[in-house]
């Protein structure tokens, strides 16, 4: 089962360039995102895509619904889903934005959390964002904090691709 964590104010990530042998990205400094430029895309999107591993070591992606505050992303799935089930036994995942022409990229850990103020602000903040009435609401919340992140900015592609390390 994941570790429970609790609601942690947002941390600035390093900026460097991703390693893409072949792709023309250059390496100077010059061109690269800033972070404010992810949490935007971040915040915004409505649907995330996440990745988790099955206990036999193939991967399992699906669509979540999200909130992003203060550097963690926030979802919820059913207890017995094969995402629950899948970060029970590996809490790494991967999460991705909705659009890929502005693609934020997220590899991190899953943790649950039953901290009662988090909960509280993930059911208005959730409700406000989905419209869905969040009232009698029982499944688990998750937390995934990043290690490293990724932004991919199709129209400057080879000049704006950036790296963040957490």
């Amino acid at each position: 089962m994941p570790a429970i964590a609790k609601k942690t104010t947002s941390v600035k990530p390093t900026a460097t360039r991703p390693h893409m042998p072949g792709y023309g990205i250059p390496e100077t400094r010059k061109g690269l995102l800033p972070w404010s430029w992810a949490e935007q895309r971040l915040k915004k999107s409505h649907n995330y895509w996440i990745s988790t591993t099955k206990p036999d070591g193939s991967p399992h992606t699906m669509v979540v619904w999200g909130l992003w505050d203060k550097g963690a992303f926030y979802f919820s799935t059913g207890a017995k889903s094969r995402k629950a089930r899948n970060l029970a036994k590996n809490p790494h995942c991967v999460v991705a934005t909705d659009y890929a022409a502005e693609a934020v990229i997220l590899e991190g850990k899953a943790s649950l959390t039953d901290d009662p103020a988090t909960l509280k602000w993930f059911g208005r903040a959730y409700e406000k964002k989905y419209k869905w009435d969040m009232q009698n609401f029982a499944e688990p919340i998750y937390v995934v904090r990043s290690q490293v992140a990724f932004g991919l900015y199709e129209k400057r592609f080879q000049g704006s691709a950036t790296r963040w390390q957490f």
